[in-house]
C-alpha cells in the first residue's frame, strides 16, 4: 500500500481527523498522561533490577510497537502520507529511543528524585521548541508563570540530590532536549492525525532498530526476571511508552502544546510520590510547599492567553 494512500482512501474509523474536543476535556487526556508518566522513573527502577539498560529500553520499545501494531493493524489503517514520515521519524528519535535511553542511562547511578529534575525542566523547553517549531507565541504572563513553576520544581529536585551535578546529569540534559523535540513534533502532528497513531507509527518506524538491539543486548546483558523487574517493563512499555502518549498527544492537540506541557510541572512530585510509595524514598518538608507553588503556577498558564 502506497504512503500516501491515506490521503485519498481515507478510513472513516481509523484515520479520520481528529475534531475539535472541549479544552476542559483535552486538559484531563493531558492530565492523564503526566500520571502515566509519572511513574516511568520508578518503573524503570524496577525494571533495572532484572534487566541490563539496554535491554530494558529495546525490549520496551519492541513490546509497545507490538501493542501499536496490533491495533493498527486490527483498524487497518493506511500509512501515513509520506509529508509526514520525517515529523514520525523526529518523535521516535526523541520519545521512542532517546530519552528513554538516556534517562535509563541516568538512573543506573541517579536516584528517582534527582533524575526528575529533567521532567521540572521539560514543560518550559517543550515550549521552547514550541514556539520554534509551531509559531506560538504565549503571553509574557505565561512565560513568567512557566519560569517560575520550573525555577520551583529545579530547586526542590536539586535540593533533594544535595545540589551535587554528576555524570548521570549529562544523559538527563540531553533527555531534556530529545524529548522537547519529540513532544513538540508529536503534538504537532495529532493535530492533523489521532494522537495514538502519531505513536504508533513512530513506535513502528524504530522497530528495525529496537529488535536487533532487543536481540544483541539481552544476549549480553544479565536477566534477572523477577515480579519489581517484569512490572516496570511492562508498564513503561504498555503504559508510559504507548497508553500515556496516546492521552498525551491528543490533550496536546486539543489545548496546545505549551499548556499542555505546563501541566507536566506537577510530574517530578507525582514521582516523588511514586517513589515514597514504590521504592522506598523519602521526602523533605518542602514537597508540599513546593507542591502548592507549581499548582499556583500551573492555573496561571492555563488562564493565560497565548
Amino acid at each position: 500500500m502506497r504512503a500516501e494512500s491515506s490521503a485519498t482512501t481515507p478510513s472513516p474509523i481509523a484515520v479520520a481527523t481528529p475534531g475539535p474536543e472541549r479544552p476542559g476535556f483535552g486538559t484531563l487526556q493531558a492530565a492523564l498522561g503526566v500520571v502515566a508518566f509519572s511513574l516511568t522513573f520508578p518503573a524503570t527502577a524496577w525494571g533495572l533490577e532484572g534487566f541490563g539498560p539496554w535491554s530494558l529500553v529495546a525490549v520496551r520499545s519492541v513490546l509497545a510497537a507490538l501493542i501499536a501494531g496490533g491495533c493498527l493493524l486490527a483498524l487497518r489503517v493506511p500509512l501515513p502520507a509520506r509529508r509526514h514520515w520525517a515529523g514520525l521519524a523526529v518523535v521516535g528519535a526523541g520519545v521512542v529511543l532517546g530519552f528513554p535511553l538516556l534517562t535509563t542511562l541516568a538512573l543506573e547511578t541517579s536516584t528517582t528524585a534527582h533524575a526528575a529534575v529533567v521532567v521540572g525542566l521539560l514543560p518550559l523547553t517543550t515550549a521552547l521548541f514550541s514556539a520554534l517549531r509551531v509559531g506560538t507565541r504565549p503571553s509574557r504572563t505565561f512565560w513568567v508563570a512557566a519560569l517560575a513553576g520550573a525555577a520551583a520544581v529545579l530547586a526542590f529536585t536539586a535540593q533533594q540530590s544535595g545540589g551535587a551535578l554528576t555524570t548521570a546529569d549529562l544523559y538527563l540534559f540531553a533527555a531534556l532536549l530529545v524529548c522537547a523535540a519529540g513532544y513538540t513534533e508529536g503534538g504537532r502532528l495529532a493535530r492533523v492525525m489521532p494522537g495514538w497513531q502519531v505513536i504508533g507509527w513512530a513506535l513502528a518506524l524504530c522497530l528495525p532498530l529496537t529488535v536487533p538491539v532487543a536481540a544483541f543486548a539481552l544476549a549480553h546483558e544479565p536477566v534477572h526476571l523477577t515480579a519489581h523487574s517484569v512490572t516496570g517493563l511492562l508498564w513503561v512499555a504498555a503504559g508510559s511508552q504507548f497508553v500515556g502518549l496516546v492521552v498525551w498527544y491528543r490533550g496536546m492537540a486539543a489545548i496546545g502544546i505549551p499548556k499542555a506541557s505546563q501541566l507536566q510541572l506537577a510530574q517530578p512530585l507525582l514521582t516523588l510520590v511514586w517513589s515514597v510509595l514504590l521504592l522506598g524514598e523519602h521526602l523533605t518538608v518542602a514537597a508540599p510547599l513546593t507542591a502548592a507553588a507549581v499548582l499556583v503556577c500551573i492555573a496561571v498558564t492555563q488562564r493565560s492567553r497565548g
